[in-house]
């Protein structure tokens, strides 16, 4: 498709001829014949076809003059933002001493056909220290805050340790360690009574938690040999960020608990408490959080020649945000370096500010502009690189976008060497890589911040500044507060790069780290007087269950694809409604939308019925009864949930 470009002045040559001719009365009044015939009409019409090609040369301004227009009233656009995960890195034997990863190592994915593998750096130093046991105790849920030392059990032959004594939900067994065992990934090996206990193997009703400082957070269990401790074997754990010591009873120590919990559907409980002999445990791994980005070290840009306001550009694009150390060193001749600091704009700067502005987009570097003033003199912003200076980075990152929101268990390549690990990989999904911002969406933004400036007072403002707070926020919807309240309640929806058919309702979650930014950045703006909530909204989950008769001779499964892929797009958060840009808050769907989208898929006859059903997307309880329509509340979304199209003979037994 030919892109069109944008059109600055939108006159013709007719609408210049008719102007001129308006202007005819009030000029040279004396002029009454205004046929084609007449020379001077002639002539306005000569210039008119001269002013229309004029136009049309304008109307071709590229768009690095938006860009540049841009950046003249201020408004930059949105960098890239990198992808984040947590990297496990997993060693060749258990640590007998500390073992390091050092920050900034660097994992990939493996290269496929041409494509370049896609490189992730860890955020900080990951330690792994051997795991030092020192206490254990249970409780019960009959006797809570009492705890019963099993130290000796657990360590001398023959003695045995029950772990669920009452046999009820929250009786627990807990593990002290002498130190915080925060991100690392231990293994148990664990010696039990080979008795049946009654649970389901491979699904016990057990929850394995640490303290947090806080709260008892979930710990990931990564393989369980022992099948609930029902049997002889290791079980391997994947402790979170946080581990905190806790007094329990009069021990303090780093707690590591099995408790538990109520049997859910299709699992069974215990019958008869799991008994633990001997337990050793080993420090075998450990995760660290990591960004989509690869390291530039010491890179030229070139050499000055004392201009003002020279620019310079790096090898690699788009830039991230600076960390420290990531500067501009200056070489002058016969000189030692000197480090130069990053600013965001030359303002406030004089001629001997050793400074300079960093555009990550583009990685430009652009040093101290002179400008003229009304009275004639020049004034330097911010200082010139010597004459023959050499320009370099000391290092930088770059990366970030969309393309590092890969899948898990795809960093598995190591692009740096590091002693003692045997294996990488990434347990979870990469989210949050965003791409840089288009130059439509920073047109329209120019516009609204221009109209509204840096202020929150209508819900308008709201809306935009939460896009302007993050740029993984895909929506923002103020909920107007009633009863006089001074609350107002922003939702954010997150961006999710998926297909719309893959999206869950746990990958709209909103991070923390989402919700603070968002909350401070609102915060420095609203008006005395009001307060600001951020929420996310509450998704409903949607079923279609439809009845389709394809075309003849059509492949009635490409066809069934095709109208599921429209129904799954369609009632999105993200890619649904009539805009395609999200289903719209508090807006209901009903049949006869659904038929308008289903009529419109190719290789489709007809459809010959649709219901609607509403759908607990927690549960996967929905509805008994299918409706014509179904309503969203405020604050609430739909979402799409395992559409059904069936033949006239399955829709009977929906």
């Amino acid at each position: 498709m030919t892109l069109q470009p944008p059109r600055i002045d939108m006159r013709s040559f007719q609408d210049i001829v008719d102007e001129a001719k308006r202007l005819i009365p009030q000029y040279v009044p004396e002029w009454t014949d205004h046929n084609l015939s007449d020379p001077g009409v002639a002539l306005i019409e000569l210039f008119a076809w001269m002013t229309e090609s004029i136009i049309y040369r304008l109307n071709q301004v590229p768009d690095d003059i938006y860009w540049r227009f841009l950046q003249l009233v201020g408004i930059r656009p949105f960098p890239s933002v990198a992808a984040q995960t947590d990297l496990l890195f997993m060693l060749t034997a258990p640590a007998a001493g500390l073992v390091t990863v050092p920050a900034g190592t660097q994992v990939g994915t493996e290269e496929v056909d041409d494509e370049d593998s896609i490189v992730f750096m860890t955020d900080r130093i990951l330690e792994i220290v051997p795991p030092e046991l020192a206490h254990v105790v249970v409780s019960d849920s009959e006797n809570p805050g009492r705890y019963r030392d099993q130290w000796d059990e657990i360590r001398f032959e023959g003695a045995s340790v029950p772990t669920f004594r009452t046999l009820q939900p929250d009786d627990a067994i807990y593990f002290g360690f002498e130190n915080s065992l925060a991100s690392l990934a231990i293994r148990l090996d664990v010696t039990a009574s080979t008795e049946g206990v009654g649970v389901r193997p491979e699904d016990p009703p057990w929850a394995w938690e640490v303290w947090d400082g806080e709260q008892w957070s979930p710990v990931r269990v990564q393989s369980d040999e022992t099948g609930g401790l029902n049997q002889d074997g290791e079980i391997l754990l994947l402790l979170p960020k946080r581990h905190e010591p806790l007094s329990l009873g009069n021990v303090r120590s780093h707690w590591l608990r099995c408790r538990m919990t109520e049997a859910g559907p299709g699992q069974e409980p215990y019958h008869k408490t799991p008994e633990i002999t001997a337990l050793a445990v080993f420090g075998v791994g450990g995760s660290v959080s990591a960004h989509h980005g690869e390291l530039h070290d010491r890179e030229l840009l070139g050499v000055s020649d004392y201009e003002p306001a020279q620019e310079f550009f790096t090898l690699n694009r788009p830039v991230l945000d600076r960390i420290e150390g990531e500067t501009v060193e200056v070489v002058e001749p016969d000189g030692e370096p000197v480090m130069w600091s990053e600013v965001p704009d030359f303002t406030d700067l004089n001629q001997d500010s050793l400074n300079f502005v960093w555009d990550a987009a583009e990685g430009r570097i652009r040093f101290g502009p002179r400008i003229r003033f009304p009275d004639g003199n020049y004034r330097q912003f911010g200082a010139v690189p010597p004459r023959g200076a050499e320009i370099y980075l000391t290092s930088y990152r770059s990366g970030g976008g969309a393309r590092g929101n890969v899948g898990a268990n795809t960093l598995t390549r190591r692009l740096s060497g590091v002693s003692f690990v045997a294996s990488v990989t990434n347990p979870e999904p990469a989210t949050g890589g965003v791409d840089a911002e288009t130059l439509d969406g920073a047109r329209m933004r120019g516009a609204m911040e221009l109209k509204s400036g840096d202020r929150a007072v209508t819900a308008e403002d709201f809306e935009r500044l939460a896009h302007l707070a993050a740029p993984s926020v895909a929506r923002a919807k103020v909920i107007v507060p009633s009863g006089g309240s001074d609350v107002v309640r922003l939702l954010i929806v997150p961006r999710v790069e998926k297909r719309p058919a893959e999206l869950t309702v746990d990958d709209m979650a909103i991070s923390d780290e989402l919700f603070e930014t968002v909350q401070q950045y609102l915060e420095e703006r609203r008006i005395l007087g009001t307060a600001v909530s951020v929420e996310a909204p509450k998704y409903i989950g949607v079923k279609v269950a439809a009845e389709i008769v394809p075309e003849a001779g059509r492949n009635e499964g490409l066809v069934k694809d095709r109208a599921m892929d429209a129904l799954y797009k369609y009632i999105s958060p993200l890619t649904g409604g009539p805009s395609g840009q999200g289903w719209p808050f508090e807006v209901e769907l009903n049949v006869s939308q659904v038929f308008s989208l289903l009529s419109e898929v190719d290789g489709l006859e007809r459809v010959e019925r649709v219901l609607l059903y509403t759908v607990d997307l927690e549960t996967g309880e929905r509805e008994p009864r299918g409706g014509q329509a179904v309503k969203a509340e405020a604050g609430c979304l739909f979402m799409s949930y395992q559409h059904s199209l069936i033949s006239p003979e399955d829709l009977a037994t929906e």
